[in-house]
């Protein structure tokens, strides 16, 4: 096992421009996939940061008071699919409107009694608005309910649009880099064929021949992975500066690297692996029938 594991680095080097153009296009390939994937993922959470922000207005009985009001909140939170109802009292309610208006002589004056005390309701789910709308109605002390249930359907459709593309795309560029990665591995293997078929003809076991590039190719994965994920997180950085100092552009919000940065340490260790593992061991079944 160790001559094995030496014979798997020393080719890496004795090979050292097949090996390096090998890494560089796994490298390139990882690089696209794990910006892609980051692209998707900030949009993702900013679709579902616009989905949590479309809420309902459940509006109380104008005959209650501030105390028979609050009451009605303990129960919409008991309905099941909802996340948070915050209170507002009517004066809090004045205050929004003539802020949102922009203030001004012309407001002032407005009695709060021509307000009803509401609720703020975030849901769980928007896709079941409807559900949960009817069953907030049937609560006593609601007078009426503002929702929006075409801009929730249309927050869940392009969600849904964004997974199934998602997905596709990431797949097509999974295969995409395999093969080209395969390839170069390929390459590499035929500048050794000479060396293959003399090992097989003095009695060399396929895995004895096979275990040498298995090692090679997960020190190549292995690079590969580690070098992609550093470029990977300067790029990163460097983008979400610069959005952040752009101001048109200030209304994203770009995770920030530190909060995903070992599940990246694993998904590009992982992939790195298996493409330089598993295009070794593809590359060479052709080369192992002498």
């Amino acid at each position: 096992m160790g001559y094995l594991f030496k014979e798997g680095i020393r080719n890496m080097f004795t090979h050292g421009f097949m090996s390096f153009a090998a890494v560089c296009v796994t490298v390139a390939c990882l690089v696209i996939i794990g910006g892609f994937s980051l692209i998707i993922y900030n949009v993702s959470l900013f679709v579902s940061d616009m989905e949590q922000q479309n809420r309902v207005l459940v509006f109380v009985d104008e005959n209650y008071d501030s105390a028979e009001a609050r009451s009605v909140g303990s129960q919409i939170n008991l309905v099941e699919n909802v996340r948070e109802a915050v209170y507002m009292s009517r004066e809090e309610a004045v205050e929004r409107f003539v802020e949102q208006q922009g203030g001004g002589e012309a407001y002032d004056g407005i009695d709060p009694s021509t307000l009803r005390d509401r609720f703020i309701v975030t849901l769980e789910d928007n896709a079941r608005m409807a559900e949960t709308v009817e069953q907030l109605r049937k609560i006593e002390g609601v007078a009426h309910i503002a929702d929006r249930p075409e801009i929730a359907d249309g927050i869940i459709t392009v969600q849904q649009v964004l997974n199934i593309v998602s997905i596709g795309i990431i797949v097509v560029l999974l295969v995409v880099s395999l093969f080209m990665i395969s390839n170069t591995i390929k390459l590499a293997m035929y500048d050794r064929r000479d060396e293959i078929a003399i090992m097989k003809m003095i009695g060399a076991t396929n895995r004895f021949i096979r275990f040498p590039y298995f090692v090679e190719g997960f020190l190549i994965g292995l690079i590969s992975g580690a070098v992609a994920f550093f470029i990977e997180w300067g790029l990163y950085d460097l983008l979400a500066t610069r959005i952040t100092q752009t101001q048109r552009l200030q209304l994203l919000t770009i995770v920030p690297f530190e909060e995903i940065f070992m599940p990246m340490v694993v998904t590009f260790g992982a992939a790195g692996l298996f493409v330089g593992m598993f295009g070794s061991v593809m590359s060479i079944r052709k080369f192992l029938d002498v």
